[in-house]
């Protein structure tokens, strides 16, 4: 790392290495701010590995998940993080909820604030709903994914796969391809990995790309071959059907030949190119199984190890103030 690099990392002398109350996204965010919840991640991964898997920092905090959206990893996730740090975990399950029965989402945030929760993560299919939820609690809030908007925990779990397999992110030319338009999961990592000096591509249909994509501080390509020569790390994202309302690609068989990650046009890519997706993924769509498969070149299951020990860190960093450590504010 250069020393330029290393200065804007680094947290200023004097400064709180995380003021934050919340944890709406990665915009904001300084360089140190999002390594330093990296750094936090990395003391958990150690004791995730290990036969006892608890730590009672959290004990007598309350973890509400209000998940308005559908999610397997990353329930599951928050989850398991809140219980290893000694949390009482709920979930909250919205097609059994009031919000099935048409309540609003500021009267859904009130109640959740009446019941005086510790810490209350959240999904929702709308961009910005998070952040009107966290306006109107009086305890901290991550955001679980919130419409296209962001998906933080995810980019900083990437972060950290990257950083242990590659050893830094600085420097390293990454491209993220596919369904780039509806991925808060791209706009996340975009600002996270330009944010820590990597060098960033787009790589995606023209009808998958981001308004003004050019402003994000990335290469674009619309050309998959191009955009994935000579990568150090080729993200895939998972073509979201759900959030297509138009057709925005011919056929999934058209984006598989055009866009599909397979071993022949891995081999464009830096000879020990990682590959990483956030998943769920669509097997024989964006990826083929021989390349998700492996464990030479995929961080998948790697990428699903890390967001454990990262909600950890977040969840333990988020609710320092309430535990009564000084200088957290």
């Amino acid at each position: 790392m250069t020393d330029s690099a290393a200065s804007s990392t680094s947290t200023p002398a004097g400064a709180h290495p995380f003021p934050h109350r919340h944890l709406l996204g990665i915009a904001g965010l300084q360089p140190w701010e999002i390594l330093y919840l990296v750094d936090q991640a990395e003391a958990w991964v150690g004791m995730n590995r290990a036969t006892a898997k608890h730590d009672d920092r959290l004990a007598g905090l309350t973890q509400i998940n209000a998940f308005f959206e559908n999610s397997t990893r990353t329930l599951l996730s928050f989850e398991i993080a809140g219980k290893r740090l000694g949390a009482d975990v709920v979930n909250m399950h919205v097609a059994q909820s009031s919000v099935a029965k048409g309540e609003t989402l500021i009267d859904t945030a009130v109640t959740l604030n009446a019941m005086h929760a510790d810490v209350i993560v959240i999904r929702h299919g709308s961009s910005g709903a998070v952040a009107l939820i966290a306006d109107k609690v009086d305890c901290p809030v991550l955001n679980a994914g919130d419409g296209r908007h962001e998906h933080p925990t995810q980019a900083l779990l990437d972060a950290l796969t990257i950083r242990r397999r590659k050893g830094r992110i600085e420097g390293l030319v990454v491209a993220i391809c596919g369904d780039v338009l509806h991925s808060r999961v791209a706009r996340s990592n975009i600002l996270s990995l330009t944010a820590l000096g990597a060098q960033v591509r787009i790589v995606a249909p023209p009808t998958l790309l981001p308004p003004a994509a050019e402003r994000l501080q990335v290469e674009v390509h619309t050309d998959m071959d191009r955009g994935i020569a000579g990568a150090d790390v080729v993200m895939m994202l998972r073509v979201q059907q759900e959030r297509m309302a138009g057709g925005f690609i011919p056929s999934l068989r058209e984006y598989h030949a055009f866009y599909g990650l397979t071993p022949e046009r891995l081999a464009g890519a830096a000879p020990d190119a990682l590959v990483m997706h956030p998943g769920p993924m669509n097997r024989g769509v964006e990826i083929t199984s021989s390349v998700a498969d492996d464990i030479g070149r995929s961080a998948i299951t790697e990428q699903v190890e890390m967001g454990v020990a990262v909600r950890m860190a977040c969840l333990d960093v988020l609710t320092r103030a309430r535990r009564g450590m000084e200088g957290w504010a």
